[in-house]
């Protein structure tokens, strides 16, 4: 039996994270949510995660900012930006700062639970090398 796989949704949009939770769910991952950075870096400390799914802006800082405190803290997380406001320089600087991936919304429910899977394996595989 495998172990499910936990994942944060970072969204300050009450609809994407419910979406997102009901996708995920109806995969078999384990869910959370925050709202907001702090909300998140709370839940990173106290629980531990495979993958967080953190929207570029968040009512109380950028999302990138949030990927460098989580970078910074040698968690092995799976780190993907979400975004509604898609921009070249907005990409470069999630993958510079650190992100597993970056996807756009509105998201297809096949296309995240690919690009999910897709991390999650590439994940277990690197660890299993190692």
């Amino acid at each position: 039996m495998s172990v499910k796989k936990k994942i944060l949704i970072i969204d300050d949009d009450k609809s994407i994270l419910e979406i997102f939770e009901l996708i995920l769910q109806r995969e078999g991952y384990i869910t959370d949510k925050a709202e907001t950075g702090q909300e998140a870096l709370t839940k990173i400390k106290n629980e531990s995660f495979d993958m967080a799914l953190i929207d570029v802006k968040l009512p109380d800082m950028e999302g990138t900012d949030l990927l460098n405190i989580i970078n910074k803290s040698d968690l092995k997380i799976i780190k993907i930006m979400v975004t509604g406001y898609p921009s070249e320089e907005s990409h470069t600087k999630a993958i510079k700062s650190g992100a597993d991936g970056y996807l756009v919304k509105p998201l297809d429910p096949r296309e995240l639970i690919r690009i999910v899977s897709e991390k999650l394996q590439q994940d277990h595989n690197s660890r299993i090398l190692v």
